[in-house]
């Protein structure tokens, strides 16, 4: 039975041994008072089973045995949920403690927000804080190139970011999600595509809930730290299967949610890129190539889906093609009312 107010934190894990347990103790000293936190271990061979353990009281623990991937595990952990929001959470991101507070503060503005993310900032593997802040994601954007990117990173933290605003997305890492929007947006009892196993299932469950009507805020009172390991310049020290999975996911994530209308508007821009991802995987990247053929097997899958997707369409494509732009877009957001931010601290402080 789902629970009002409560906040389902759901994290999986996978050889997070070096995050872990600093990560779930920022979460269990949140002020917010109605948490539940759901794990599955993806089969972790670094001791991660081992650290999770003096938690297992605390914690709803599961574990797989074998590696299903990212996006399977997290539908798994949201299946076992209890609460009206759903916190996607990455085991190397630690939390301030009115993290959790401030974004379900922030959902309160308006019903049609279904995703609600904060300022993350980058934090070395030791978790150490850095003395200059840097931006790690303040939301997802889109270019007409069908990249999607994280807003500010990398950029010095001098406040620019702090406006509540509406985005086109939010990184996965961090994210609130409202269950009503799960439940909506899911094809096939999917909220993340299992298709994806991991990377870019975030941008798609973000372009998937644009197209049904929902709605991503920003709030810059929420802030948290994340060790970033994937940027658009270090694709060459990755693991092969991870830069694999990335293309892959590049096509997939098209073939489900782009209109005709947005494909005949940046056609150029996306052919471009195409050939650009094509040709880098012919000549140095081979191990890559192995997407087109997942691709080519799965087409017709795709199709199915991205015909559901279509039916339950409720946006045009001039609102939709105003989110895709070489530079971020965001637009102005309410702030929650300060009767509201009074109420649900006078909430947490009886509790």
């Amino acid at each position: 039975m789902i629970q009002k107010e409560l906040v389902s934190v759901t994290l999986v894990t996978y050889n997070s041994g070096r995050f872990i347990k600093r990560c779930l103790e920022s979460v269990l000293e949140q002020r917010y008072p109605h948490i539940e936190i759901v794990i599955i271990d993806n089969a972790s061979t670094d001791g991660t089973a081992d650290l999770l353990e003096p938690f297992a009281e605390r914690c709803r623990i599961q574990y797989n045995p074998k590696n299903i991937g990212f996006a399977a595990a997290q539908n798994q952990a949201i299946a076992l949920a209890r609460g009206e929001w759903i916190f996607a959470l990455n085991p190397d991101v630690l939390l301030m403690q009115d993290f959790i507070e401030e974004l379900v503060l922030a959902a309160s503005v308006d019903p049609k927000i279904g995703t609600v993310c904060g300022k993350l900032l980058s934090i070395s593997a030791s978790f150490d804080l850095p003395e200059k802040q840097l931006v790690d994601s303040t939301g997802i954007f889109f270019t007409p190139m069908l990249r999607h990117l994280d807003r500010g990173s990398q950029e010095p933290d001098r406040g620019q970011y702090g406006a509540f605003e509406y985005v086109f997305g939010a990184t996965a890492a961090a994210a609130l999600y409202r269950r009503e929007m799960i439940d909506d947006i899911s094809i096939r009892g999917e909220f993340f595509d299992s298709d994806f196993f991991a990377y870019r299932e975030d941008a798609d469950v973000a372009w998937r809930a644009q197209l049904l009507g929902w709605r991503c805020l920003y709030t810059p009172l929420a802030c948290g730290y994340h060790v970033r390991s994937v940027l658009p310049g270090n694709r060459n020290a990755l693991p092969p299967e991870i830069n694999m999975h990335s293309v892959k996911n590049r096509f997939l994530m098209r073939i489900k949610n782009i209109t005709p209308g947005l494909y005949r508007r940046y056609w150029f821009s996306i052919t471009g890129r195409d050939l650009v991802v094509f040709a880098a995987c012919l000549v140095r990247e081979h191990s890559s190539l192995s997407a087109f053929g997942f691709v080519l097997r799965n087409w017709k899958r795709m199709k199915v889906k991205r015909h559901e997707i279509m039916e339950r369409r409720r946006v045009s494509d001039e609102d939709l093609s105003s989110w895709f732009s070489f530079n971020p877009v965001s637009h102005t957001a309410p702030k929650p009312s300060a009767r509201a931010a009074t109420e649900m601290r006078a909430n947490r402080n009886a509790g």
